[in-house]
């Protein structure tokens, strides 16, 4: 179990974002980050940026290893994002290895930020 006592903060995913589900991020086997052996991924922030001249909608996932995006693993769940605006979800996620962040828009136009850290 991670304790996370050591942490490195990291960016896990900056990405466009599509009409469809896309995996933005997968928690690895083995940590990506140098001296951090954990499994586990803290997420942090994230945030939404809406790059067109019209609302949009966005759907943003943790899914866990092996499942899909459905209402029961949704952070945003076609939650509008004002023209040239942007939204911020700060809290803490834990991921499991293999759980990922799946997204998507209702339609091309936004980019989104994820923010967090491995531990040990």
């Amino acid at each position: 179990m991670a304790n996370f006592q050591n942490l490195i903060g990291y960016k896990l995913a900056s990405s466009a974002v599509t009409a469809s589900y896309v995996t933005i991020y997968t928690v690895p086997s083995a940590s990506t980050i140098p001296a951090v052996p954990a499994t586990r991924t803290f997420v942090k922030d994230i945030n939404v940026c809406n790059t067109t001249a019209g609302a949009l909608g966005v759907y943003v996932h943790i899914v866990p290893s092996g499942g899909t995006a459905d209402t029961s693993n949704a952070i945003y769940y076609n939650t509008s994002v004002a023209a040239n605006n942007i939204i911020h979800w700060n809290g803490v996620q834990i991921m499991n290895a293999g759980d990922t962040i799946q997204v998507k828009g209702s339609s091309t136009g936004l980019a989104i930020i994820i923010s967090g850290a491995q531990g040990t």
